[in-house]
């Protein structure tokens, strides 16, 4: 296993669940880490990094959604050995949606939950529009209205040359993503996380969801952008376990 793609920053021997925490185009781990105490304390939760930042930096980022999910289900396949979910924030959960369909159909074992935040697999502006392809000073600007961590690198020159090409792979993982058709909807119960004033993923836009699972699924409005969850992650991370424990029910 590579250390810095599998990250458990709070080992739980026993844990009656496990969660993988999947993070946002540009992101890292290290966003998610405040998140971990949040959570019940016999949950053990691991966060997911994509190849090409943290420890493994020295990797070639992964420019599609496919190849990622092959890569995280090779480095989890044997952490499966109980009940588990997986959350993701915006490429985060088509991250976790892909992983999740892979799961589905080869294993070794599939989630008993899923939670996808800020995403939809419904069609958005980036499908008509690529925001890998803006010429720099664009794409500093369509980054800085998403809001959220990471908004000095977009002014700081040295910081930026450094961070452009990783944003711009992640960005193409995200925007040439498209269904596949042939596809059927997933048994797997999922919750949506949005934020009201989320442009690019708008709540209306959530709602493409209910035609890719045939399991419950709940849906989370809160106030804000793209990163409503800065100051209440407790509030969002309160409402996964809630969800969870609903799904699980006595098994939790």
């Amino acid at each position: 296993m590579h250390e810095g793609v599998l990250i458990r920053p709070r080992p739980v021997p026993g844990a009656r669940f496990r969660l993988f925490l999947l993070h946002h185009a540009g992101g890292s781990s290290l966003g998610y880490r405040p998140w971990v105490r949040h959570f019940p304390p016999d949950w053990e939760v691991c966060l997911l990094e994509a190849p090409g930042r943290g420890r493994t930096r020295g990797e070639e980022p992964l420019r599609e959604a496919g190849a990622l999910a092959r890569r995280l289900r090779g480095e989890i396949a044997a952490e499966l050995d109980r009940p588990f979910g997986l959350l993701g924030h915006s490429m985060g959960a088509l991250a976790a949606w892909e992983l999740t369909r892979l799961l589905f159909a080869e294993g070794p074992a599939r989630p008993a939950w899923l939670g996808a935040s800020a995403w939809s697999p419904g069609p958005g502006p980036e499908w008509e529009r690529p925001r890998h392809r803006l010429p720099a000073d664009l794409l500093r600007e369509s980054i800085a209205r998403m809001g959220g961590p990471g908004a000095r690198s977009l002014t700081d020159p040295d910081q930026w040359r450094e961070v452009e090409p990783l944003v711009r792979a992640d960005l193409e993982l995200v925007d040439t993503w498209r269904p596949d058709p042939r596809s059927a909807p997933l048994d797997v119960p999922l919750s949506v996380f949005g934020g009201r004033d989320d442009a690019g993923v708008p709540p209306e836009r959530l709602a493409a969801w209910d035609a890719y699972v045939s399991a419950p699924a709940t849906r989370h409005v809160l106030p804000g952008g793209h990163f409503y969850f800065v100051g209440r992650i407790d509030e969002v991370a309160d409402r996964v376990s809630k969800d969870v424990h609903a799904v699980l029910g006595g098994d939790l």
